[in-house]
């Protein structure tokens, strides 16, 4: 008789019937956001034996954007996933990096190997939203999944959380975690309004891809800058380049529109070299242009009662940190490996999740501090000073020397027991 019940009492909640009171293991868990750090957790709290639903405002998954460098402890945690035969198959193995002058010539240069050299071997560069498919198609056909809708409010109560969805209407979690970037409405709910958190690093990001733009340098990164502001070019699959802009901006407004958007950085790269001319006139052909501040976010907390970020919308390193899809998968392993050492005892895991990372997150994020000016220094001298390092790396040992640190990830990760993950799915190794 009681398993006839058993769907319909929400889970960790305390639950009256006939005078008896039921309480069942703590295992819904509300995800906020669909891209990187939202799909990680589902996919290790499914592991762990929790039920994760996945939120995401967007109709559907996004694509374009820009390419990553993908390294370290996530890519490692993508290979205890399964996922890294289709991650290089979709990747690139990029042999340079060069940095050029007005009229294409070569400035400064450095191959890959140097990064190859760094990280073990253990290295590629793959268009973020192809990660973001590759990690969402290893849970899509076991979690619920609410695309075009969102949270827009919530009440924590003593046995569960219930959340008011603007589609779906209410429904009752264990736990509320906010996986949904920069601009993460979970952490504008529960903590206050984004400008409490946010260090602006004094630069805005653009991207954009389109198909048919030539010259096409297939596994060459090139880069040309002039004091204050910086454009790259990537070559894709399918007859597509990627294009992106990073230029110096202390306005902490962002215009709104896609025109509005399109007409800043119009305006910033009117008149430059190389391909400027070109590349801005590609701006009509696309209608997904990517714009948007380079920032960090910075919180004491990343918890508070039953709520808990992950990800960007808890640490964001920064756009130009190169590591931040990395960094939003190893805190979701983290996240969803504490939740399951503890029972589901929340407080616990969220303390341990905080205890566990906030050092090694600090660390990322005043290396990408410092890195970030690298991008588009303000000033000519910075810029022959940034070409000059750059050629120095040529030299060995140099670049370990110089960055080998913030590269490197020195944080041990946990070994958790994954008890419940579908090995046939996944490498037979269990534990890191």
């Amino acid at each position: 008789m009681l398993q006839a019940w058993l769907p319909v009492i929400p889970s960790g909640c305390a639950t009256k019937f006939k005078g008896f009171t039921w309480v069942l293991p703590m295992r819904t868990v509300l995800i906020s956001g669909a891209g990187i750090a939202g799909p990680t957790l589902a996919y290790w709290l499914k592991a762990a034996g929790f039920e994760p639903t996945l939120v995401e405002r967007a109709p559907a998954q996004r694509s374009g954007g820009y390419v990553i460098d993908f390294w370290g402890l996530g890519y490692d945690i993508a290979e205890q996933m399964g996922l890294l035969p289709d991650i290089h198959r979709s990747g690139y193995h990029v042999q340079e990096m060069r940095v050029v002058d007005a009229c294409g010539r070569t400035l400064a240069g450095i191959g890959t190997r140097v990064f190859a050299e760094l990280t073990g071997g253990s290295y590629v560069t793959v268009q973020r939203s192809e990660l973001s498919r590759l990690l969402f198609g290893s849970i899509k056909n076991g979690t619920e999944v609410l695309f075009g809708d969102e949270i827009i409010a919530f009440r924590e109560e003593p046995e569960c959380i219930r959340v008011e969805l603007e589609r779906a209407g209410e429904r009752h979690f264990d736990l509320l975690i906010g996986a949904d970037g920069l601009h993460s409405r979970v952490r504008s709910l529960v903590f206050g309004p984004q400008t409490a958190f946010e260090r602006h690093l004094g630069y805005v990001v653009a991207a954009f891809e389109v198909r048919g733009y030539r010259p096409r340098d297939q596994d060459v990164y090139l880069m040309y800058s002039q004091p204050g502001r910086m454009v790259g070019r990537f070559t894709l699959r399918d007859d597509r380049t990627m294009f992106l802009f990073v230029f110096a901006s202390t306005d902490p407004h962002l215009p709104a529109s896609p025109d509005q958007q399109k007409t800043v950085v119009r305006d910033v790269y009117r008149g430059g070299g190389w391909e400027c001319h070109e590349i801005l006139a590609e701006l009509d052909r696309t209608d997904d242009l990517y714009f948007d501040r380079v920032s960090q976010i910075r919180m004491p907390s990343w918890s508070r009662g039953r709520v808990a970020l992950v990800g960007d919308a808890a640490f964001c390193v920064s756009l130009l940190a190169g590591q931040g899809s990395a960094l939003a998968m190893i805190a979701a392993y983290v996240l969803a490996g504490e939740l399951a050492a503890s029972s589901g005892r929340y407080q616990e895991a969220f303390a341990r999740y905080d205890e566990v990372l906030r050092t090694y997150i600090e660390a990322k994020q005043g290396a990408a501090e410092r890195f970030a000016g690298a991008f588009a220094p303000k000033t000519r001298a910075g810029l022959l000073f940034r070409n000059l390092v750059i050629k120095t790396f040529a030299f060995p040992g140099v670049a370990r020397l110089a960055f080998g640190r913030d590269i490197a990830d020195a944080l041990p990760l946990p070994n958790y027991d994954w008890r419940l993950r579908d090995r046939s799915s996944a490498p037979q190794t269990d534990r890191f």
